[in-house]
Parts: C-alpha cells; sequence; structure tokens
C-alpha cells in the first residue's frame, strides 16, 4: 500500500463516519427519512472493516459526534433563551455535551472489533454490541439518556409491528441486524441474507394488524390546552395572574369534555400559594360540570422537598411526583461544576427531589392512568411498571425551552412510542407544542400547531390487557439476546477447536 493510500484510507473512513451519523439524524422526526437509518449503519459498519480496537474508537466517536452534533445540537438552544447572538461559554458546552454522548458509539465500535466473530455470527455480533451499549447509555449513564435510539426512526413503518413486543431496545437490535445483514446481501451476494430481511418486514407488516389489547368502557372526549407562554416570560413575577388567568379562561371553553389536560408546570407558582385562592375554585366548577382537571405544578412538602408534580381536581383524584428526574434541569450532578456554570449563564434551575416508586395511579374520567411528566416519556419500563391497572397514559411537557429547534419533534416521536408499547392512547399536553392525542397504536389522531395558544379535543377510548413488551419488559429482552449470543460464541469456540484439531490429525 503506497504511502497516500496510508493517508487516505483513514480520512476516508473518518469522513463517513461523521456523516454517517449526520445521515442517522435525519431518520428522525423532524425529517423522517427512515431508510437513512440503514444507510447510516451501513456505511457505520463499512468504516469499521478491518480496522484495529483503536481506530476503531475513534471511527466510532466520529460517528458519534456527527450524530449527536446535528441531532442534540439543540442543547444550545435552551442555553440561549432570552439572549441573542452567537455566545461561546454556550457552544463550549454544548460541544462538552455532544462529546459525552459520541463515547458510547466508540465503545460500541471498540467492543464489536475486539470481540469480532466470523460469518454468520457476525451480524449478531454487531447488533448485540449495539444493544449492549445504547441500553447503558439510555438507562444507566447520568439517570439515563435514551435519545437518537434507532427504533424511534421506524415508527411509522412495517419494523413498528416489533415494538409492542420487544420495546425500542429489542427493535432497535432488529434493525442493527438487518442492516448488517444488508452488507452480506451486497458484498456476498447472499440469498438467505436477503430471505432474511424481506422476512423481518413480512412479518413485522402481519404485528402491525393485530390488537394486542381491548376496549375497557365507553370513550370519553378529552381536550388538551396548549398555553403557549414563552419560558422566558413564564416564571416573571408580573405574569403570574395573568397565565392563572389564561388558563382558566380556556379551561371553561370545554367544560363539555370529560378530562382536560394542562401541559408541565402550566401554573406557575407552588401549590401552597394557588391551593385555596385559586386550585379550589376551579375544583368546584370541574365537579358541577362532570369534567376532571389534570394540572401540573411544583409542590413543597412539610420537609421542604420540593417535587415536579401533577395533580387532578375536579372529577377526579390523585397526585403524581415525578419519578425520573432531569440531570442538568432537575437536580445537578458533578457538582459544583455544573452549578457555577448555570450560574454563570444565569439558569435558575429547580433542586427537585425524587417521588415514590410506587405511587397510587391517578384517576379521571373514570379511569385509572399512567402519568409522565416530560423526559420521563423517554424510558419504556417507566410506562409500562403501572400499566396493568391504567387505562390510558398521560404526558404534560414543556418544551418551550427548546423553540425553534427539532427537539420538540423528536420528544413527539418518543412519546409515539410508548403509547405503542403499551397498547393505550396517549394524552400529551405540552406549553409550546407539540401538543397531541395518540392512539394505541402510536398514530396521531389530533396534533395542535406549534407555538400557538390552542386547545385540541377528541374521543379517548380507554383500553385493557397487555402488549408482550408490556408482560415482559427490557431486562428480560435484553438477557434472551445475550443468551443466544453467548450460545453462538461457545458453538464458535468448540467448531475452531474441532477444525483445529482435525487439522492436527492431517500433519
Amino acid at each position: 500500500m503506497s504511502y497516500m493510500a496510508i493517508i487516505f484510507k483513514p480520512v476516508l473512513h473518518y469522513t463517513i463516519a461523521i456523516s454517517a451519523g449526520i445521515l442517522l439524524t435525519l431518520s428522525f422526526s423532524p425529517f423522517d427519512y427512515y431508510y437513512c437509518c440503514f444507510i447510516a449503519i451501513v456505511l457505520f459498519k463499512l468504516c469499521l472493516n478491518k480496522t484495529s480496537p483503536q481506530q476503531a474508537i475513534i471511527i466510532g466517536l466520529l460517528f458519534g459526534l456527527g450524530l449527536y452534533g446535528s441531532g442534540v445540537s439543540w442543547v444550545y438552544v435552551s442555553m440561549m433563551l432570552g439572549n441573542h447572538g452567537f455566545s461561546i461559554i454556550p457552544f463550549v458546552m454544548t460541544l462538552l455535551f455532544c462529546s459525552f454522548w459520541a463515547i458510547f458509539p466508540a465503545l460500541f465500535a471498540y467492543l464489536y472489533i475486539k470481540f469480532q466473530t466470523k460469518n454468520l455470527f457476525d451480524s449478531w455480533s454487531f447488533a448485540t454490541f449495539w444493544l449492549l451499549v445504547e441500553y447503558i447509555k439510555g438507562e444507566w449513564i447520568l439517570n439515563g439518556f435514551p435519545w437518537l435510539q434507532v427504533a424511534y426512526s421506524q415508527i411509522d413503518t412495517p419494523l413498528a409491528g416489533y415494538i409492542p413486543l420487544f420495546g425500542s431496545y429489542g427493535t432497535g437490535f432488529i434493525i442493527v441486524f438487518i442492516s448488517s445483514l444488508l452488507i452480506t446481501v451486497v458484498q456476498k451476494k447472499r440469498f438467505l441474507s436477503l430471505l432474511c430481511i424481506i422476512g423481518v418486514f413480512i412479518v413485522g407488516n402481519f404485528l402491525n394488524q393485530i390488537d394486542w389489547v381491548t376496549q375497557a368502557g365507553t370513550p370519553f372526549k378529552a381536550t388538551l390546552i396548549q398555553g403557549n407562554i414563552a419560558q422566558k416570560d413564564k416564571w416573571q413575577v408580573g405574569n403570574k395572574n395573568k397565565t392563572l388567568k389564561q388558563y382558566a379562561d380556556d379551561t371553561r371553553v370545554h367544560w363539555d369534555s370529560g378530562l382536560i389536560v394542562w401541559p408541565e408546570t402550566a401554573i406557575p407558582s407552588y401549590y401552597a400559594d394557588v391551593k385555596d385562592n385559586y386550585l379550589l375554585m376551579l375544583n368546584a366548577e370541574a365537579v358541577e360540570h362532570n369534567t376532571a382537571i389534570v394540572t401540573s405544578l411544583p409542590y413543597r412538602d412539610e420537609q421542604q422537598n420540593l417535587y415536579n408534580s401533577v395533580f387532578v381536581i375536579g372529577q377526579g383524584v390523585g397526585v403524581y411526583k415525578k419519578i425520573h428526574l432531569l440531570p442538568f434541569g432537575e437536580y445537578l450532578p458533578w457538582q459544583p461544576v455544573s452549578g457555577y456554570l448555570l450560574s454563570y449563564l444565569d439558569i435558575r434551575l429547580g433542586q427537585f427531589s425524587e417521588g415514590d416508586k410506587n405511587q397510587a395511579l391517578l384517576s379521571a374520567a373514570g379511569y385509572q392512568f399512567v402519568t409522565s411528566i416530560c423526559y420521563e416519556d423517554a424510558f419504556g419500563q417507566l410506562s409500562i411498571d403501572q400499566i396493568k391497572g391504567a387505562k390510558f397514559l398521560v404526558n404534560v411537557t414543556n418544551d418551550g425551552w427548546f423553540d425553534g429547534s427539532i427537539e420538540p419533534y423528536q420528544h413527539m416521536q418518543i412519546a409515539r412510542m410508548r403509547a405503542l408499547e403499551a397498547g393505550r392512547y396517549l394524552l400529551r399536553a405540552t406549553n409550546t407544542g407539540v401538543t397531541a392525542i395518540i392512539s394505541e397504536k402510536g398514530k396521531i389522531i389530533k396534533v395542535a400547531p406549534v407555538a400557538e395558544r390552542v386547545a385540541i379535543s377528541a374521543m379517548v377510548q380507554p383500553l385493557q390487557g397487555l402488549t408482550p413488551y408490556a408482560k415482559v419488559g427490557d431486562k428480560q429482552t435484553i438477557w434472551l439476546v445475550f443468551l443466544l449470543f453467548s450460545l453462538l460464541l461457545i458453538y464458535q469456540t468448540l467448531l475452531k477447536r474441532l477444525l483445529f484439531t482435525q487439522a492436527i490429525k492431517k500433519i
């Protein structure tokens, strides 16, 4: 190999790796070029071909920088809220944030090359290590960051049929596996691999037609209020009364609904400050009109613990305290450095406490439901932990931090996944968008325009029964994949020894 070839080949691989990461971002909302997911994974794997573990780390890191640099660049938008023009500190912090998460594709690339199997087992190995790293990143690191998982990109394709069976992680494994098989189809002309890929899509399309759950009662009308109050104005003391009046006025127009849902922290005040002079009044009106209101506001208990909470008033009951908190949003890891940086940027965040993991289900419109607040809808296991007694899902969100970016659309795509996994309608009320009512199939029934003060209504069908994923969850699926992977490794090891023994005998 010439000196120029030695220089050019790595540079070409590095360029393709970054491009593949960007291409994967295009498979998610709001772009929704779902086929880019397969192209990105194929390119990424080709870049790893015949590399050392050390080179694989670099390629994986560059792939991650392309993916997260393009896919979660909205972090910069949140740090620049209310400011104008370019600022170096938010830019550096965003770069560090994206670089941190890029470590995980690098870890995947290293593991895949370090323990690479051959022949028929290669695609299984590739998908298994992808699943392992995606699960570690999504569930364990910094309280979990399950953003930009490949399964989300396929929610409108036949592969969505696997989501009620295996959830986002298991479906992601299937996507990565068949993407890897595509390489063998093109390079080695393996007809069996092509049949496998076609079969996966055919079965997925069949699974899409299955109704895993059944009706549980009479449909009711639900209304979601999108207040569209800018984040920079939300907590201004002078705007409090105006905000309270706006939500009350928008609610009174819809007393014909059985359930009215407000977005996350719709009430910019502590519960104790509005309980007597505001919530009691609304509660009486809601009871009179046989309506339940789901609202959200911060709550401080007698021990001075602060919770991000949801309350039901009117013809409903219950309070939910957020369980899965957002790092750097509701609590600050890496203190005191993170605190100093956020103070420098004049970003004021609450120090919230975690709610009890065994809270009772809230009820409204005569049915119990599972509640999630904002970022919690990114965790599939959290949604199904209490799904057995629930007839629908409610998510309240404030994506006002990310106005004008792609984040609200990505977040909406994630929320749709939770409805499909659980087999329940999802009522998702946001402050500035994307507010929507979603069916148990993950399809949008009604959606509000972004960045507008608006209310949307639709009939909601209470449902019962469990999808296979809701019965099993994530851990069992992942254990099954690794069990099969271990058996394949054992088989391959025994096969190598057998061939080696036969070769010795011939000598």
